[in-house]
This record gives structure tokens, C-alpha cells and sequence, in this order.
């Protein structure tokens, strides 16, 4: 929170032990604050862009360094990355799953591209910011032997989301992953 107008109240919410220890297991998941009252609430992080994404009865997976808010009417819980080796490779082992009815806010370097999935496509895994759950993932290379002699882009592997009516979200600048390397991007 930067800002707010009205009377608004905010409060730590802790997961207790179990959200603790989750976290300390996954690396996914965060401490949450809950604003409650009437009013209008501003929100920002480090000058990252922010999109409000509207879910209807539908669920969605993003990183957890991505995820900025989300109304009270949604459910929210860490789980293992389904969708194969593609999924794990653009958001990791572990991500945050958010469903039902409800905003949530994602965060991005500079304005976010949303792709449909209708039709297949690659994106830079550490451009991969959220996706809908039911999309399907894929890792795909673009790795040529030329790549092995003096030349270097940093771009071997893409994941490649696929999927009727789903879509995903790309931003403009990419974060690596905990524990990766930004050496050649």
C-alpha cells in the first residue's frame, strides 16, 4: 500500500506455522496484509507495472514474486507446478494457484503483453509472469550448433503455453527465477 483514502483498516495475516513452513519448503507464498473498511486503496511495488486480471469462476497460476494483491473472494494456495517440465521451467517448482471470482493484481516489468493460447506460443521463461491453469506447457529449444562457437544469446529454452480460451501473461523485461543466473540476458 502507498496510499489511501476513507477509513481503512489493514492487518498482518499470518499463515501460522504451516504457511511458515510451507514457505520455508516451497519458496512460494508471502506474507499477506488484509485491508478491510471503505475506501480506495492504492498499491505499487519498486515502480513495477501492475494489471488487474478479472477471474470468473476460473483459476489461474503465477510465481509468487509476481503477485501483488487479490479481493478477499478468491482462494489462493502454493501447490506444485502441474503441467509438466514446461510449467516448472517458467515458474518454477512451486507457484501460487489463485481461483474463483475475484481481481488479482500481477506485477511486471514495463506493460504487460496478454497472449491468447488459442494458438500456440513461446515465451522466455523468465518473461512468464502468470497463465491460466488450464493451458497446456511445453519446453521447446531453439538450440543450434552455432550457438556453441563464440556467439551467445541466452535464449536456448522457451516454454510454449497452448490452450482453447486460456491465455498468458508476458511482461516486458525479464526477472529470473530464485536462484538463476542473469548471465548472457
Amino acid at each position: 500500500m502507498v496510499a489511501y483514502r476513507g477509513r481503512v483498516e489493514f492487518a498482518y495475516q499470518g499463515g501460522g506455522v504451516g504457511g511458515f513452513l510451507r514457505r520455508a519448503v516451497t519458496g512460494e507464498g508471502q506474507d499477506l496484509m488484509r485491508a478491510t473498511g471503505h475506501g480506495t486503496v492504492w498499491f505499487a511495488e519498486s515502480g513495477h507495472h501492475i494489471t488487474i486480471l478479472t477471474l470468473d469462476r476460473d483459476s489461474l497460476t503465477t510465481n509468487g514474486r509476481s503477485l501483488l494483491a487479490l479481493e478477499s473472494s478468491l482462494r489462493y494456495k502454493a501447490t506444485t507446478t502441474s503441467g509438466g517440465i514446461g510449467a516448472m521451467v517458467a515458474g518454477g517448482l512451486f507457484n501460487t494457484e489463485i481461483s474463483g471470482t475475484g481481481g488479482v493484481a500481477v506485477l511486471c516489468v514495463g506493460s504487460p503483453l496478454v497472449l491468447s493460447t488459442d494458438e500456440p506460443v513461446c515465451v522466455d521463461r523468465d518473461a512468464a509472469v502468470a497463465w491460466t491453469s488450464g493451458v497446456r506447457t511445453r519446453v521447446v529449444s531453439t538450440f543450434r550448433l552455432g550457438n556453441l562457437v563464440g556467439r551467445r544469446s541466452g535464449e536456448l529454452a522457451q516454454v510454449e503455453f497452448s490452450g482453447r480460451g486460456g491465455f498468458v501473461v508476458v511482461q516486458c523485461g525479464e526477472t529470473p527465477a530464485v536462484g538463476s543466473t542473469t548471465e548472457g540476458h
